[in-house]
C-alpha cells in the first residue's frame, strides 16, 4: 500500500459563517489493475493519473478556504491488485467519510457496500459501466466520469447531424471493448441508427508488421459505408485500422472521432487556464480520469462552501439538488442527476488534434436539461438507490 498525503492549511481571514471552522479531510483511494499487454509500446500511464487531478481540485478549494476557515486535506492511498482492498477502505472510512475512488466497477461496489460506508459519500472516478448508473447503483455512490452510455450517446447525436448513417462496426474482444460496442449499439438505437454490418476483431493478426496486409484484406467484405466505427477501449489495435481499410472512410469510437471526457485540445471556456495550471503542477497533459477527480474534489469544496458543514449526508444533499452547479470548463456548468448519482457534463467530441464538436449538440432537446439527452434519462433508469432524491 502505497501511501501519499497532502495537505493545504486554509489560513487568512475568517468570515462570520465559519467561526469555528470546519475541517474537511477527503482521501482519494485507487486500487491499482493490471493493464493488458497490447501491440503498440506507444501508450503510457502516469503513476499520478487521478491523484494529480485531486490535488489540484484541493489547491482550488483551499483558494476559497482560506477566507472561510475551511481546512481541507488530501490523504491519498494506493492498494496494488494482490493488496487488501477492504481493510483500506475502512481505514480511510475511519478517517472521514469523503471518499474519492479510482477503481473498477466490482472493486467500487464492495467499498460502496461495507457497512462503514453507509454514511459515506464516495465519488467515482474510474469506472464507467452503466450497471453502476443502473441496476447496480449505490446511494452513497456518485459518478463524475461520464458513464460509456454519455460517451456513445454524443457519437451517434454527431452522427446522426452529419447524417452519416451507413454504417459498420469491428469490435474487440476484452471486456471494455465489449462494453463499448454494447453501449455503442444502444446509442445508435437511442437515435434512430443502425449498423450495416458487423466483425469481431481478429486477436490473432500480427498487425504491427502487417497492418498494411491485414487490414485490407479483413475490412474488404465490409458493405459500403459512410464511417468506420471502432469498439477497442484497450488502444490494441485500432490505431492500425486507420488508412489501411479497404474503403477510405473516417474512423470513430475508440480511435478517430473520440467522445471523451476530457483531452488535452480542449481549451475553449476558460479549459486553457486549467490545462496550464494542470501541467504546471504535474509536469504532463490531463487525462479523463484526473479531470474527474478534480471535478470530485471541487464538488466538495462547492458544497461545503455552499452549506457551511462537512457532513456526508448534508453534502449529498445539496449535491444533488437544484441549487449545485460546479464550473467545468465544458460550456455549461456541471450537476448531479438525482436519480442515479450521475454527474452532466458536456462531451467533447476530438481528435488528435482538435475538438470538433461538443455533445449535446444543437437541436437534441430534453424538457429538464439538453445534457440528459446523454446517459440514462430518469424515465428509462434501473436505478432505485436514489428515490429519495429523485
Amino acid at each position: 500500500m502505497i501511501r501519499h498525503a497532502v495537505r493545504i492549511l486554509a489560513l487568512g481571514l475568517w468570515t462570520s459563517a465559519a467561526q469555528a471552522g470546519i475541517e474537511v479531510p477527503v482521501t482519494w483511494l485507487r486500487t491499482e489493475v493490471v493493464r493488458p499487454p497490447v501491440r503498440s509500446n506507444l501508450d503510457t500511464w502516469p503513476e499520478d493519473e487521478g491523484r494529480a487531478g485531486a490535488e489540484l481540485g484541493l489547491e482550488d478549494n483551499a483558494t476559497t478556504g482560506r477566507f472561510l476557515g475551511h481546512d481541507y486535506s488530501l490523504y491519498t492511498l494506493s492498494v496494488p491488485p494482490d493488496g487488501n482492498l477492504v481493510e483500506v477502505a475502512k481505514a480511510a472510512l475511519a478517517r472521514g467519510g469523503l471518499l474519492i475512488l479510482d477503481a473498477p466497477a466490482d472493486a467500487a461496489l464492495t467499498v460502496a457496500d461495507l457497512p462503514e460506508a453507509q454514511g459515506a459519500l464516495i465519488f467515482n472516478t474510474a469506472a464507467p459501466e452503466a450497471r453502476l448508473r443502473g441496476a447496480d447503483c449505490r446511494a452513497n455512490l456518485l459518478h463524475t466520469l461520464p458513464s460509456t452510455a454519455m460517451r456513445t450517446d454524443a457519437l451517434a447525436q454527431f452522427l446522426l447531424q452529419r447524417r452519416w448513417d451507413d454504417l459498420v462496426m469491428i469490435a474487440g474482444a476484452r471486456p471494455e471493448d465489449v462494453d463499448y460496442a454494447d453501449s455503442l449499439r444502444g446509442s445508435l438505437t437511442k437515435f434512430g441508427l443502425k449498423l450495416r454490418a458487423e466483425a469481431p476483431w481478429l486477436a490473432d493478426a500480427d498487425i504491427r508488421r502487417n497492418a498494411g496486409q491485414e487490414v485490407p484484406v479483413f475490412t474488404q467484405s465490409l458493405p459500403d459505408h459512410d464511417v468506420l466505427l471502432v469498439a477497442d477501449e484497450a488502444g490494441d489495435f485500432a490505431r492500425y485500422v486507420a488508412y489501411n481499410a479497404w474503403t477510405p472512410r473516417p474512423l470513430a469510437g475508440s480511435e478517430g472521432l473520440r467522445a471523451v471526457a476530457w483531452a488535452p485540445v480542449v481549451e475553449a471556456w476558460g479549459a486553457a487556464q486549467l490545462q496550464s495550471r494542470f501541467h504546471a503542477q504535474s509536469g504532463r497533459e490531463m487525462r479523463p480520469r484526473d479531470f474527474a477527480a478534480w471535478a470530485a474534489m471541487r464538488a466538495i469544496g462547492e458544497a461545503v462552501t455552499r452549506t457551511g458543514s462537512a457532513d456526508p449526508a448534508t453534502l449529498r444533499v445539496f449535491l444533488l439538488g437544484p441549487e449545485f452547479e460546479l464550473g467545468g470548463f465544458l460550456g455549461s456548468p456541471l450537476s448531479f442527476r438525482s436519480w442515479d448519482g450521475q454527474m452532466r457534463q458536456p462531451i467533447p467530441l476530438v481528435t488528435e488534434r482538435a475538438v470538433v464538436a461538443t455533445a449535446p449538440l444543437e437541436g437534441f432537446l430534453h424538457p429538464v436539461s439538453e445534457m440528459d439527452t446523454l446517459g440514462g434519462d430518469a424515465p428509462e433508469t434501473t436505478c432505485t438507490a436514489f428515490e429519495d432524491t429523485a
